[in-house]
């Protein structure tokens, strides 16, 4: 999906702020707000994508369920 427009109103103070380190940064308002908005979302969403199917992924050749239960072995009641 191609990038979409959105306008949003920010105080002169971020504003400045923002042209500061886009100057320092040499990148574009925009682009430092988009990289904000990254940050913002991986911070407050849930990553149900990246876990999944991560045992296999690290080479583990175990069954999630199987080392759940290995690993309770060790827990003393």
């Amino acid at each position: 999906m191609p990038p979409m427009r959105t306008i949003i109103d920010l105080p002169v103070r971020q504003l400045d702020a923002l042209e500061r380190i886009s100057r320092s940064r040499k990148l574009s308002r925009a682009e430092l707000i988009r990289q904000a908005v990254e940050r913002y979302l991986q911070e407050h969403l849930p990553c149900r994508d990246e876990a999944f199917g991560l045992w296999r992924r690290a080479g583990l050749r175990i069954d999630g369920v199987a080392l759940q239960r290995r690993l309770r072995k060790e827990w003393k009641r």
